[in-house]
């Protein structure tokens, strides 16, 4: 499994393509969950071409189902908060590592800002959710890494839980997202990871600005 710590993500070159972002509330067909509002209040914004793959991809999902948006664009001030923290947590959790332990350790769950899919507004962390709006259960919370369940291939998870993965996964890959393997609810479009898993070349969306 490459991580987003790897050297080969942080070498692959960015030629921008100008997308602007746009907020997901004026997007009548996604639905977005505010429950990181508070955090980060620039939750529910991607980039355009993120946006027109996610309403193709919602087409494909089954009739009664659709995503339930939880997070998108992230400022790398707070991507950047995000990943000291969880450095720090595993210092305390892990003494007496080098530096590029802590730093690949933390990156097999929150991207390094340098790279990070969510600073470009190319990532969207999302579930499903049933025709009246009910969140369903896919085997863990959204970002919830305690355990290796939030990895998208565990075996670990319920067969239902399990056969909904697959059918978030089926929908978003045929619209040319991509997912980090270690997070079931990240998937990305046109950032550097998205370039590798593709072999594009080049990412489409370096860091972004409100």
């Amino acid at each position: 499994m490459i991580y987003l710590s790897d050297p080969v993500i942080g070498r692959i070159p960015v030629e921008e393509n100008g997308d602007e972002l746009l907020d997901l509330g004026t997007v009548p067909a996604l639905c977005v969950d505010p429950r990181m509002a508070a955090a980060n209040p620039s939750h529910a914004w991607l980039r355009r071409g993120v946006v027109d793959r996610l309403v193709v991809a919602q087409s494909l999902l089954p009739p009664g189902l659709r995503f339930l948006v939880v997070e998108g664009f992230r400022p790398v001030d707070l991507q950047t908060t995000y990943f000291t923290e969880h450095v720090d947590r595993l210092r305390d959790a892990h003494p007496g590592r080098d530096d590029d332990w802590y730093h690949h350790r933390a990156a097999r769950y929150i991207s390094p800002p340098e790279v990070a899919p969510h600073v470009a507004g190319a990532a969207v962390d999302l579930t499903l959710r049933d025709a009246d709006g009910a969140e369903l259960w896919l085997g863990t919370e959204v970002n919830d890494t305690d355990t290796e369940a939030c990895h998208t291939a565990d075996t670990t998870i319920a067969p239902e839980a399990a056969a909904r993965r697959r059918v978030l996964g089926a929908a978003l890959t045929e619209a040319g997202l991509v997912n980090y393997p270690t997070e079931w609810w990240h998937w990305s479009y046109g950032d550097r990871y998205w370039a590798h898993v593709t072999g594009a070349g080049t990412a489409r969306y370096g860091p972004a600005r409100r």
